[in-house]
């Protein structure tokens, strides 16, 4: 059965490349961003799957616009099989209290916020369906480890996996699961640019190229290897890493033969 997915925040990124693996893999996609239409860029990539995509203006910041997102998505394909809390926002590149108030308050009502309203929507409406699946995405902090100037987003993301844990605990025997996808470094703008569009300070920071240009990778690799995983997966709880420990210190060991770099 063709399955019905919803992504947050996928109108770029690794969200984007998720919608685009998944209608390569013959499901239906509701895709969804603040912007009132899908970019077009973003429409291109989606140009041999106009009939299995459509997009909603979402902004996870708020509940009621995370129900009229399902609402949407469920009038459009009936059910939903897979919710996806991808949206995000990077916080610049300083230490806490350079960060200002309005921008720490984004921050966290998006990453952190959004998400519980995300999962809160899904696993009510999926519960009454007896079906479905949540995922949400991990990133730096996730692993506890610490990247100074980064620790406002790695707040977030740190008490995600905290939460989707708790969720998947509460969900048992309910018919629906919940799980996390582990994505590694990703060249994306959320890397390259700062919140308000310019370059981002962390590029300059020769320590941290070095070890980006080793161990990052495109969205798209990426969402090649989450895809046909997430499709197939049963288990509740579930961790679907694509940089694993072992993957990382081989990139590290074999680091002087490799010439691609990203930035």
């Amino acid at each position: 059965m063709m399955k019905s997915v919803v992504i947050t925040g996928s109108t770029r990124g690794i969200g984007l490349a998720m919608a685009v693996e998944f209608l390569r893999a013959g499901c239906q996609v509701t895709l969804s961003g603040r912007g009132e239409t899908l970019p077009e860029e973003a429409a291109a990539q989606l140009a041999d799957h106009q009939t299995r995509y459509f997009y909603v203006q979402c902004d996870v910041q708020y509940k009621e616009s995370l129900q009229n997102l399902w609402d949407m998505a469920v009038a459009r394909w009936q059910r939903i099989d897979l919710w996806i809390n991808n949206a995000g926002q990077n916080a610049p590149y300083a230490c806490v209290w350079d960060t200002d108030e309005m921008m720490t308050g984004h921050v966290i009502s998006t990453n952190l916020t959004g998400m519980i309203y995300g999962s809160q929507v899904a696993a009510a409406a999926m519960i009454k369906q007896g079906y479905g699946a949540i995922y949400s995405m991990e990133g730096l902090g996730s692993n506890n480890m610490i990247q100074l100037k980064t620790v406002l987003y790695g707040t977030t993301k740190h008490a995600l996996t905290y939460f989707m844990r708790g969720l998947a605990r509460e969900l048992e025997g309910s018919g629906v699961i919940a799980g996390r996808l582990s994505p590694g470094m990703m060249l994306t703008d959320f890397i390259t640019r700062s919140p308000d569009g310019r370059p981002s300070e962390v590029v300059s920071d020769r320590k941290f190229k070095k070890v980006f240009n080793i161990l990052a990778d495109r969205p798209e690799t990426v969402a090649a290897f989450f895809i046909p995983r997430i499709l197939r997966n049963t288990k509740n709880d579930h961790q679907i890493i694509w940089l694993t420990k072992s993957k990382a210190a081989w990139r590290f060991m074999t680091a002087r033969r490799r010439r691609d770099r990203l930035i």
